[in-house]
């Protein structure tokens, strides 16, 4: 059978799989969930930093209210392109060790929903009458190359830009939210306020990492333009010709040569501590970043942090969707867990405790999410900020083998930003890397 990562990265994938397991992280691949004292065990598989997918709140309520079902939730790593991707594409491939319930993130909804074979008709189990409570977008990504109903969304991104209140007061910058988002209505802006930061703030950069705003910027750019970045929508490969990549490209060199990037891997442990000691002022912050941020901060920092706008205004950086694989020996449970933890129900629970805006139509408008402030992020309206910046972005097209071109080519950012490249060099790397990642694939 085609696999759907090339041979050249196995090995990769093997040694990144090692290192999981050895943390103690991957479920056992043979464990599909048992039956414990006559209770039905659904494993949920799941990704993310912080508070991930947020669930923490909303599981013992759907184990209350379905009594036999038991789930054993999983966060299995931080990271879903390089980490939990490929090791979800080996579970299925092996026909074991996926578990019940599974997260699929927005940039690799595309390649999953490309496998009918492995994912379970949730219509058969009444979900196909979920249509009309999700924007038609949302929906239709969880419909598989079959045409079947083969995941449910969960958030939605939206954007904003938080920040700590502590070091722009250090820098004698605004630190009230509204002053914050009026300093910067564009990028040229927010570089110029970030020059007005530098070095008066102790060691603390301007930005955390150059993937997160090379990610929040691409999103953006695209977004009001044709909504292509890798790939168009006939599966060609169009990296090095979509005006949104390049400018998000060369943006990033220029927040680089200026000094202004921490210069840290995005959800690696040096990354999670520097939000915790202050070592950069701002990260793009689609609405799950919240929870990513609290659980990395800690309690002393609760008042430090705020959102305020992002620069250009919209934008959509992730949201997911989870899905049952054929091969769970309790799909109809599963399917109910799914129907729970995607209804306004399930949703709202996790827009409390992690920030991960609910993508479903009664979720996103309830009261209770309108008007919702954040206590942790200095009492932040985070239910205006991110609901106004849903309702104004346009989807943005995410090819089949975006996720796995995405691994790649932010190794490349990675990489000039470590000086491991140039950056003369840096651009001609990062689109034949990609084209590498593709031709491997058969793409």
């Amino acid at each position: 059978m085609q696999t759907n990562f090339g041979r050249s990265r196995r090995a990769l994938l093997a040694a990144t799989l090692a290192a999981t397991i050895a943390a103690g992280t991957v479920a056992c691949s043979d464990d599909k969930g048992g039956d414990a004292g006559g209770d039905v065990t659904l494993v949920l598989n799941t990704f993310g930093g912080g508070a991930a997918f947020a669930y923490d709140d909303v599981i013992p309520e759907f184990e209350a209210a379905n009594p036999g079902i038991k789930v054993d939730y999983r966060i299995v790593s931080e990271r879903f392109d390089d980490q939990f991707r490929p090791q979800l594409l080996q579970w299925l491939e092996a026909g074991s060790g996926a578990g019940d319930v599974v997260g699929i993130e927005e940039q690799g909804i595309g390649e999953l929903m490309a496998l009918p074979e492995y994912w379970t008709d949730l219509a058969q189990y009444g979900l196909d009458a979920r249509k009309s409570d999700f924007p038609e977008w949302k929906w239709n990504l969880g419909l598989d190359a079959d045409g079947k109903l083969a995941a449910l969304g969960t958030d939605v991104g939206g954007m904003a830009m938080c920040y700590r209140k502590d070091l722009f007061e250090k820098a004698g910058l605004p630190t009230d939210r509204d002053e914050v988002s009026a300093l910067w209505p564009t990028w040229d802006e927010f570089t110029k306020i970030g020059e007005s930061f530098k070095g008066k703030a102790g060691d603390a950069k301007f930005i955390d990492s150059p993937n997160t705003i090379y990610n929040v910027r691409m999103i953006q750019e695209a977004g009001v333009a044709d909504g292509l970045t890798y790939f168009d929508k006939q599966g060609g490969y169009v990296l090095d010709k979509t005006p949104a990549v390049k400018t998000s490209f060369d943006y990033v060199m220029e927040l680089q040569n200026k000094g202004l990037l921490a210069g840290l891997r995005n959800w690696s442990d040096e990354w999670n501590a520097g939000m915790r000691s202050g070592g950069f002022a701002t990260i793009g912050c689609p609405s799950w970043m919240l929870g990513v941020i609290q659980g990395n901060s800690g309690e002393e920092n609760k008042g430090n942090w705020d959102v305020a706008a992002v620069p250009g205004g919209s934008g959509n950086w992730g949201g997911s969707w989870l899905g049952v694989p054929t091969q769970s020996e309790h799909p109809e449970e599963a399917a109910k867990l799914v129907e729970f933890l995607t209804n306004k129900q399930g949703q709202i629970g996790a827009f409390k405790k992690g920030g991960n805006f609910p993508s479903s139509v009664s979720g996103s408008t309830d009261p209770e999410v309108k008007t919702a402030a954040n206590a942790y992020f200095s009492e932040a309206p985070t239910g205006e900020i991110f609901g106004n910046s849903v309702a104004s972005f346009k989807p943005v097209y995410f090819g089949k083998y975006h996720s796995a071109v995405r691994a790649v080519v932010e190794e490349v950012i990675l990489g000039i930003v470590e000086g491991t490249y140039t950056q003369a060099e840096g651009w001609d790397e990062f689109t034949k890397q990609g084209k590498q990642v593709v031709d491997e694939m058969g793409g």
